[in-house]
């Protein structure tokens, strides 16, 4: 069989949330979606955390005055059928797209417990992919859960082999690994629209957009893969809101560096445009037949590498809180996820017959 290589257009968005709500920040996506359709994008990036934005106030001032900025993450919070998350699926069904989203997961399980997660969504609505942050980062802790491996998959679609990671998942060299090992071809990075560890007057404050350079140009080499960075940005209802709470982190807001977005090659070539100042869509044509020569050169998970030195396991089993044998009280749950899926096509048709 002939091998062939797709390519394509993607689209990274460089833009703020509708801060701290899931629906408008959901229409904001759909609008995005579509404009990235328009001008021919087949995969469509939104930052970490898009949905409903990201909790910067937690390294702002200490966890004992951010109890209201939690309540408000969580009650945002959104589970895969959920209402933001369906708006953007149909989004992208109706605009036959991939589109990639970062969001805050809830639970049933608990009414408290959330997650930084990344789905995939494919061209008919599906989520191919659903992933939840191994490790929140620093702060983070104080607002995401532990995620597991249940999303370190690397997804074949029609468009290539695509991966995903969120923000400083892109340091860790195994889970990196792990989707190399799947034949990554296109990996998706997203990030947040600042990240502070100090106040910026202050010698190694964290440089941001340094280190997604240093990050995405590492693993586009080292995989041979293309690499498409959407990175947050700061609005200034985002920067009010914070700054109602806490004046003296409107300096740390204002001053400290911005997230980029930007598209790489399998050499670590920038191949798009490069935002961090001000929202928009970057664009780059995607040939995955490009990450066939650098193989040559360095196959980390071929012929460049000592599979009789090194071992790298994975384990991908989902962590719940509880597992509960089924009796004879307990309802079969085919039926009920068969009629899920059935509302959901119904739902869909009707969408796209009133467009």
């Amino acid at each position: 069989m002939t091998v062939t290589y797709p390519r394509f257009k993607a689209a990274a968005c460089h833009t703020s949330s509708v801060f701290l709500d899931s629906e408008k920040t959901a229409e904001k996506a759909c609008d995005l979606i579509a404009e990235a359709a328009h001008a021919g994008a087949a995969l469509v990036a939104f930052p970490e955390s898009f949905l409903p934005g990201f909790p910067v106030w937690a390294a702002l001032q200490a966890p004992i005055y951010n109890h209201a900025f939690f309540r408000a993450l969580v009650a945002e919070a959104q589970k895969l059928s959920d209402p933001a998350i369906r708006t953007i699926r149909m989004a992208a069904r109706r605009h036959g797209v991939h589109v990639s989203l970062g969001f805050t997961e809830g639970t049933d399980a608990s009414v408290g417990c959330i997650w930084n997660s990344n789905i995939l969504i494919g061209p008919d609505g599906s989520i191919l992919n659903h992933h939840r942050k191994l490790v929140p980062t620093f702060y983070e802790k104080l607002v995401w859960a532990n995620g597991d491996a249940r999303g370190l998959r690397v997804s074949p679609t029609e468009i290539g082999r695509i991966g995903m990671l969120i923000c400083g998942e892109n340091t860790n060299p195994l889970a990196r690994y792990a989707l190399m090992a799947q034949g990554e071809q296109v990996h998706v990075s997203s990030y947040p629209p600042i990240w502070p560890t100090r106040p910026p007057s202050e010698d190694g404050a964290y440089d941001l957009k340094r280190a997604i350079e240093i990050r995405a140009g590492a693993h586009a080499f080292e995989a041979k893969v293309f690499n498409i960075v959407a990175s947050g940005f700061v609005d200034a209802a985002m920067r009010d809101a914070i700054g109602s709470v806490n004046r003296a982190s409107l300096e740390i807001i204002d001053n400290s560096p911005r997230g980029i977005s930007l598209v790489l090659d399998p050499t670590s070539e920038v191949v798009s445009d490069v935002l961090a100042d001000h929202e928009g869509i970057i664009y780059a044509d995607i040939d995955t037949q490009r990450c066939v020569e650098p193989k040559q050169f360095h196959d980390v998970v071929g012929y460049y590498n000592r599979f009789d030195v090194f071992h790298l396991q994975v384990d991908r089993s989902p962590r719940e809180p509880a597992h509960f044998s089924q009796d004879a009280a307990d309802i079969d749950p085919a039926p009920l996820a068969h009629a899920a899926d059935a509302a959901d096509d119904a739902l869909f048709a009707r969408v796209n017959g009133a467009l």
